[in-house]
């Protein structure tokens, strides 16, 4: 039976809240306790291989979503069930979300979601986002310019009447230690479902990239993200073999320091992993430690000294060595910045400041990756063009 003929006009009604620790996944279909007794709708499913912040649990009718959540202390474990529109609910996840499927409207605070909805082709969705300003997606922006898209804030800004007047079907939020999901209770009440989406503690680029899986779920494309992904998997896996294959490790060092703390991404995160298959040596790829470890100028600059390349410097905007020297000079003793090899990831920068490396580039690990390895490894990959990155003239 196809999908599509269970995607009627229904009203949409959501049961909010989470089940804390409690029971496992329900085989209650089966035990024929469930109004459904049409065949099993979901044919083509997705597998997790490299994702470790969620799962994805099939049943006839509706896929059980688990999020599992570093950050919260009453509540490590969110559950969603993703029910097929037109479909009774199943019994037995009284306090787990319940959002109707595919999905129709969606508001995404952060812009790696606007990655997520782009891999699939799904713009049409987002009638909302935390902030407009900075968007490189031009069917997003188009869509803002018309008007479908209304920006609702996010953190304390967020306007949460004009959210709950808009009743999205789901609002992703962004998972972070100063941004707990209780911030969201008055849109819960209100049945409007919360998906807290951390990919950002993923510790592979490829990991990062399959949160793209669950939005995949939300919109019953299985099939499509089941193609796009694997072609980006394979490619992510040979491009890191070939990086293999050469004998020579240049070091790097990534970043620039602002406002007193020199931020470097840690060894136990995927910017690392980038920084090792692309065949680098990097100096802190021990730490362990999530996100990116706030250093003083002093602890880098030793490193930077003699690191043969310079990485992503270009968060502030920046395209020229000289505007590096304008902000330290200092700078100017690192050897990469004297030999001219200082690259950051800011060719896909549009006027507006929003960068595309954020948001197509969080579910494209395979193009970030050949950029790395061709500024690295030129020899590897001698017909490649630089997507991402660019050199700083």
């Amino acid at each position: 039976m196809n999908i599509s003929n269970y995607s009627s006009k229904c009203c949409i009604g959501f049961l909010v809240g989470f089940l804390a620790a409690c029971s496992s996944s329900s085989t209650l279909y089966e035990k024929g306790e469930s109004g459904y007794e049409g065949p099993a709708l979901f044919k083509e499913k997705v597998v997790i291989r490299h994702a470790k912040g969620f799962t994805i649990d099939y049943h006839k009718n509706f896929k059980l979503v688990k999020i599992m959540s570093p950050f919260e202390n009453s509540t490590d474990t969110m559950r969603f069930v993703l029910l097929q529109r037109g479909t009774p609910k199943p019994a037995g996840y009284a306090h787990a979300q319940i959002i109707q499927i595919p999905i129709q409207s969606l508001v995404p605070m952060s812009s790696m979601h606007i990655g997520l909805v782009g891999f699939l082709g799904a713009e049409h969705i987002v009638t909302g986002m935390g902030n407009l300003t900075y968007v490189s997606s031009e069917k997003i922006r188009a869509r803002i310019k018309s008007g479908d898209i209304k920006e609702v804030g996010k953190d304390q800004g967020l306007n949460e009447e004009l959210l709950i007047a808009m009743h999205p079907d789901l609002v992703m939020a962004i998972g972070s230690p100063v941004s707990k999901i209780n911030r969201y209770q008055s849109l819960k009440q209100a049945g409007i479902p919360v998906m807290v989406n951390s990919e950002w503690i993923e510790t592979t680029p490829l990991a990062r990239a399959e949160w793209v899986k669950l939005m995949a779920a939300l919109l019953n494309k299985e099939a499509e993200v089941n193609t796009k992904f694997g072609e980006s998997e394979r490619e992510y896996a040979r491009l890191a073999e070939l990086a293999k294959s050469s004998k020579i490790k240049p070091s790097l060092v990534s970043g620039l320091n602002s406002k007193d703390a020199w931020f470097v991404p840690s060894g136990s995160g995927y910017v690392c992993r980038f920084f090792q298959d692309a065949g680098a040596h990097y100096h802190w790829a021990d730490t362990q430690s999530t996100g990116s470890l706030a250093l003083n100028f002093e602890t880098v600059y030793p490193v930077a000294l003699s690191a043969d390349f310079w990485l992503n410097v270009g968060i502030l905007g920046l395209k020229t060595k000289q505007e590096l020297l304008d902000k330290d000079q200092r700078y100017a003793d690192f050897r990469a910045f004297k030999n001219g090899n200082v690259f950051t990831h800011n060719k896909r920068q549009a006027a507006n400041g929003a960068n595309d490396y954020w948001e197509s580039g969080a579910v494209n690990p395979h193009l970030v990756l050949a950029d790395l390895i061709k500024i690295l490894h030129p020899e590897l990959l001698p017909d490649h063009e630089l997507f991402y990155y660019q050199k700083l003239k």
